[in-house]
């Protein structure tokens, strides 16, 4: 079986050449013109994604050959695809620039797997003729792509964008859109990157029409359409959250050693600024978890609430900065990344909710801001006490690969586990544990009492679809309720 995905990777030579720019302002404009768009990045981020689900209406999805394998980037990819006209897929720092001193994960890495064309982005700022050299380059480097072509960024004036083209022309490399620099498109940044766009409110829309006008007024739609049409049908079918969780095995399984059937994709949407759930299928009769949401807790993979509804679980959202109770009749609760750090006051003002989570009795999986959130302070305000530790801001910038082994059973993990994930925070704990969840080469993360996991590490659950079997299981088995946890 083969399946037609028209489809296009915006990648560039480095960060800060406006890819980000470029790629939603592109998702944006081919919406307008009727198109239903799928929006994907390349890699972990998880802040681009939202303004690709505002962008498109769709949600945006992660496509990381590191953190789910190779195996499961097309399904993954014709999974969140299903029913669109177009994809867009936002590439992640320079085109060639992997995980490590490698190109595995790399935007040139997925493109290949997608056998999708590629278009380059450069920053045309302080050059002429010398972009038909970079361009060259990077264009021949690895003859396994598909080098569609080129759209300058940040060109000064019409002589200088007719200096650029006539340079390219000699390459016999297409220039797809010359685009003028531009403040209009600006979004404010911090610590760990943009504001995300459900925080920036009304100026993330503002943002976001900046970016399609700029785009639609400066690229060859019509060409890029034509260009992405060019891509051939990808061969198997499409990601099943269902499947996955029915033939889940960990990894180091003896299931998984044997060759058990890989995971596989489904649909969602972004409720409250949280993964999207819009279209996930909520059993009827289905044991509730509660998934934080709101401003502070914006990341979290829409394929994680697609894989908890098919293991039979109800979603409910809340948020930790209004809400004072958890929903009505929740049996777990998932608290993913976000930034605490910078609603602090905030989170702690909002006691009741604090002390009901403190006083929760059921599981509990919390990632990041999760972490930060569940212990006993944040920068000195006082958080819900769950994990025995003092959180805060430090300095320093801990973010990078993991390739993980769980140390000892919890909700989610067995002993001996293998895990790769991802790290992006610049804050610390304290105390460190002393009987961690994870361990990794140089580092050690986590907090569990078997019910209860708090870590820095970032989890693609659609890489190991049996953490959602094993929370929903857990959900799901009697016990006391009202009993407080504390972990550390």
């Amino acid at each position: 079986m083969s399946v037609p995905a028209p489809r296009l990777v915006i990648a560039a030579p480095a960060s800060g050449a406006g890819k980000t720019t470029v790629a939603t302002g592109l998702m944006a404009a081919l919406a307008r013109r009727g198109l239903a768009v799928s929006p994907h990045k390349v890699g972990p981020d998880y802040i681009d994604p939202g303004y690709h689900a505002l962008a498109t209406g769709r949600p945006g999805r992660n496509l990381d050959p590191w953190l789910v394998g190779e195996e499961l980037v097309v399904p993954l990819f014709l999974h969140g695809a299903a029913g669109s006209g177009i994809a867009v897929i936002e590439g992640v720092m320079g085109l060639y620039d992997g995980a490590g001193s490698g190109e595995f994960a790399s935007t040139a890495h997925v493109a290949r797997l997608l056998d999708a064309p590629v278009v380059l982005v450069v920053d045309a700022a302080r050059q002429s003729r010398s972009v038909a050299a970079l361009v060259h380059g990077f264009a021949s480097y690895d003859t396994r792509l598909r080098f569609g072509g080129v759209i300058l960024n940040r060109v000064g004036s019409q002589r200088h964008e007719n200096l650029l083209r006539e340079a390219l022309t000699e390459s016999g490399v297409p220039v797809l859109g010359a685009i003028r620099r531009s403040d209009a498109v600006a979004v404010p940044s911090r610590h760990l990157g943009l504001v995300t766009a459900a925080e920036h409110g009304s100026g993330a829309a503002g943002a976001m029409d900046a970016a399609e006008a700029l785009v639609a007024g400066s690229c060859d739609l019509d060409a890029l359409v034509r260009l992405a049409r060019t891509a051939p049908p990808l061969p198997g079918g499409p990601w099943n959250p269902d499947l996955a969780v029915r033939t889940a095995a960990p990894a180091g399984s003896s299931a998984a050693r044997a060759g058990a059937p890989p995971a596989g994709p489904g649909a969602s949407t972004a409720v409250r600024g949280v993964p999207d759930l819009r279209g996930v299928p909520h059993a009827p009769d289905g044991i509730r978890i509660a998934v934080a949401g709101g401003r502070a807790f914006t990341f979290g993979y829409t394929e994680q609430a697609e894989l908890l509804a098919a293991a039979g679980a109800e979603l409910a959202v809340f948020d930790p900065l209004t809400d004072e109770d958890l929903p009505e009749g929740s049996r777990g609760v998932v608290i993913g990344g976000g930034f605490p750090e910078v609603y602090a006051d905030e989170l702690s003002a909002n006691e009741p909710l604090r002390r009901r989570i403190a006083a929760f009795g059921g599981p509990i999986a919390a990632e990041c801001a999760g972490l930060l959130y569940l212990a006993r302070s944040l920068d000195g305000r006082p958080m819900c006490g769950v994990v025995g530790a003092e959180a805060g801001m430090t300095g320093r910038l801990t973010l990078g690969y993991r390739d993980a082994v769980a140390v000892r059973d919890s909700v989610l993990t067995r002993e001996g586990e293998r895990y790769r994930g991802h790290e992006f925070h610049r804050t610390a704990v304290e105390p460190a544990p002393d009987r961690p969840l994870f361990r990794w080469r140089g580092g050690a993360d986590g907090f569990a009492d078997g019910r209860v996991t708090a870590s820095y590490l970032h989890l693609h659950w659609a890489g190991h679809p049996h953490l959602a079997a094993r929370f929903a299981a857990e959900c799901a088995r009697p016990g006391d309720r009202a009993a407080a946890r504390r972990v550390g």
